[in-house]
C-alpha cells in the first residue's frame, strides 16, 4: 500500500511540473508578444507584406466564418495603406483542398488587385508559413492577421525568424461551442511551436527563394 502511495505521489508531482511548464510557456508567449498587436501601424514604416494565416474552406469553396474574417481584415489593410503586398499562406497539400486558391478568389472578390497577392501553397502550419514567409519570400516586416488567440503564437515565430512583424487581431466568432475545445488546442500549439523555433526544424517543403519585393512572386509546392 505504501508503494502504491509513493508511486501515486510521484505521478501527481510529474503531472503539477508538466502542468507548470505548459502554463509557464504561454503565459511567457502571451506577454513577450501582446505589446506588437493592435500596434499604431501608421507610425511604421510600410512593411513588406499583409501575412494572412489559412484556416479551413468549406467543402462547396468558400472560406469558413473564422477565414473570411482574416481576409476582412487583410483587405480593410490593404484598402486604407498599410502595405501594398498581401501573402496568403496556407494548406493546399492536396490536388483536391487548397486553401491559398479560396483566399485570393475571395480577396479577388472584394476588389483586391491580383498583382497585390501572393500565394504561398505550402504554409500547413503557423511555423511553416512563418519559416517560409522569411526563408522563401524573403520578407524582413509584416502584419500578421489572424485571430487574438491565435496571434501570440505567429507574432513569437516571427520573432525567431527576424521578422520584424504587428499583429492585427480578426473578428472571432465567439461563443461557438467549440471555441472551448479550440482554446485549449491552442495552450498546447503554443508549447509545440516553442520546442520547433528551439530547433527551426526546415519546413516540409521549401525550395527557391522568392522575393516578394520582386512582381509577379508566387509560391509553389
Amino acid at each position: 500500500m505504501f508503494k502504491l502511495l509513493k508511486f501515486i505521489f510521484k505521478i501527481i508531482k510529474l503531472a503539477v511540473v508538466v502542468a507548470l511548464v505548459i502554463a509557464g510557456i504561454n503565459i511567457y508567449m502571451i506577454v513577450t508578444t501582446s505589446d506588437e498587436i493592435g500596434a499604431d501601424i501608421s507610425a511604421t514604416e510600410k512593411p513588406d507584406c499583409i501575412l494572412v494565416l489559412g484556416a479551413s474552406v468549406r467543402p462547396d469553396g468558400s472560406p469558413s466564418p473564422i477565414l473570411r474574417n482574416r481576409l476582412d481584415a487583410a483587405a480593410s489593410l490593404y484598402e486604407a495603406g498599410a502595405s501594398s503586398r498581401i501573402l496568403l499562406s496556407g494548406d493546399n497539400g492536396q490536388q483536391e483542398y487548397n486553401e491559398v486558391a479560396v483566399m485570393r478568389q475571395y480577396l479577388l472578390d472584394r476588389g483586391i488587385p491580383e498583382e497585390a497577392i501572393y500565394l504561398d501553397h505550402a504554409g500547413f502550419s503557423t511555423y511553416e508559413s512563418v519559416y517560409r514567409a522569411r526563408e522563401i519570400f524573403c520578407v524582413d516586416s509584416a502584419i500578421v492577421v489572424t485571430q487574438k488567440y491565435h496571434l501570440y503564437r505567429a507574432l513569437y515565430g516571427c520573432e525567431k525568424m527576424g521578422i520584424e512583424a504587428g499583429g492585427v487581431a480578426a473578428a472571432d466568432m465567439g461563443g461557438d461551442a467549440g471555441d472551448g475545445m479550440r482554446d485549449l488546442r491552442e495552450v498546447f500549439a503554443r508549447v509545440k511551436d516553442f520546442g520547433m523555433w528551439i530547433v527551426k526544424p526546415e519546413p516540409k517543403y521549401l525550395g527557391d527563394k522568392i522575393p516578394i519585393c520582386e512582381e509577379g512572386s508566387e509560391g509553389t509546392l
